[in-house]
């Protein structure tokens, strides 16, 4: 029988340490074996955080996202080795910046054009825009394009999805389709693509095919019924500041937030999921499960295999894809996979595979134990390194593996 109290004593811990929030739900075959709530969902309003409180997930929307499309892969709306241009004319001519032996950069026409499975694995070439105060953080100039069109796009108003594709087919690729891993606009192209092919929004897409099925009441890409009241507060950790200091954090204002969050057709691109630990478990608990959650058939055992397998190059592993957070793991199709517990200090199964959202939350799912783990806090910068690998160490610790399993 599994015992989490070390892990209630841990996400105790990070709230008295100063973390506004937290909370976490592990499942296996259907069965939560542990959920907790700490913290406040309002900490100014002494509003304490519990389960019905819902959480900005940032780029955990991947999982979701990645999952649909994976499901219209197996129904055969799309190949892997699809042209990107079949989807997206636009990128039929794209071009890529290259080095010159003097350090100047020239542009070029691709060798070979983008295909689908290189935005399904973070391999296309185009970047997030990647800003800090307006000034693109990196110097390199697939950075600064992308920052430049996208600053552009913004200027004019709202804009579509369409139109954040369309802006992003001017900006040369940062190397030729395939060749390194660089996280990014693929996800953007991965929602288009939805689009293109359902013929709706990607934000209603996951809905009809995700959240409705699988009964995930409180999910949604856009604010609806009470999710508004619900949703916690966004923390900011002030620069120069620490958990724990008085006056450490502050809370956007709503102009800002509304870029971010809204009802339907007002957040501008591709809207970002906002969920609970319990609702995210059911999506994980199916990929945990052979793609199947509480009687409802959704993908198959091996799509789910090949989602999660790994697509990166031993390069592309060492160069692109190496630190202390991700050590040990490898790419699929938009979510990571384990592939070494020792080289990433990781007391988990290898092959589990999820994600991390930059708002501070962290899923992961392994199909050979039937196990989810979901955790969230809401607070950027998220500080991730130090609270996800401790929780994560600590909730597969306390973790009993079954027996058929155990090594």
């Amino acid at each position: 029988m599994a015992d989490f109290k070390e892990l209630d004593r841990l996400l105790q811990k990070y709230v008295d340490d100063g973390l506004p929030n937290c909370s976490c739900v592990i499942a296996r075959k259907g069965e939560i074996l542990y959920e907790n709530y700490f913290g406040w969902a309002d900490r100014e309003g002494a509003v304490p955080l519990n389960a019905n409180h819902v959480f900005r997930q940032a780029s955990l929307t991947k999982i979701a996202l990645y999952t649909a499309a994976m499901m219209l892969f197996e129904q055969g709306h799309f190949l892997m080795t699809d042209p990107l241009y079949e989807y997206f004319p636009e990128y039929k001519n794209a071009v890529k910046l290259v080095t010159l032996p003097n350090g100047m950069s020239e542009v070029v026409p691709v060798e070979k054009p983008i295909l689908v499975r290189h935005i399904f694995q973070m391999t296309c070439g185009l970047p997030y825009e990647m800003i800090l105060g307006g000034v693109p953080v990196q110097s390199h100039p697939t950075a600064m394009a992308m920052a430049r069109e996208m600053k552009e796009l913004r200027e004019k108003g709202y804009f579509t999805l369409r139109d954040q594709i369309r802006a992003a087919s001017r900006v040369p690729l940062a190397f030729e389709p395939g060749t390194r891993f660089l996280y990014g606009f693929a996800s953007e192209l991965t929602a288009g693509l939805l689009e293109e092919i359902c013929g709706k929004s990607a934000e209603l897409v996951l809905r009809e095919m995700l959240f409705e099925p699988l009964g995930m009441d409180s999910s949604a890409n856009f604010l609806w019924g009470d999710l508004k009241e619900r949703l916690v507060k966004d923390y900011y950790l002030k620069p120069g500041k620490s958990l724990g200091d008085p006056d450490a954090f502050f809370v956007p204002d709503p102009a800002r937030e509304a870029l971010f969050v809204g009802p339907l057709g007002t957040v501008p691109g591709f809207s970002r999921v906002i969920t609970n630990c319990r609702d995210y478990t059911k999506l994980m608990q199916m990929l945990a499960c052979g793609g199947s959650y509480n009687g409802v058939k959704l993908l198959g055992r091996k799509t789910i295999d090949l989602m999660r397998s790994n697509a990166l190059s031993p390069r592309m592993l060492q160069e692109d894809f190496s630190n202390n957070y991700l050590a040990g793991y490898g790419y699929g199709y938009g979510v990571r996979v384990l592939l070494d517990r020792y080289a990433g200090q990781h007391n988990g199964f290898p092959g589990q595979f999820g994600w991390t959202g930059g708002s501070g939350t962290w899923a992961e799912a392994s199909p050979e134990e039937g196990l989810s783990i979901v955790y969230m806090h809401n607070l950027q910068p998220n500080l991730e390194e130090y609270h996800h690998l401790r929780m994560r160490a600590v909730a597969y610790g306390a973790y009993s593996p079954s027996r058929s399993s155990a090594p």
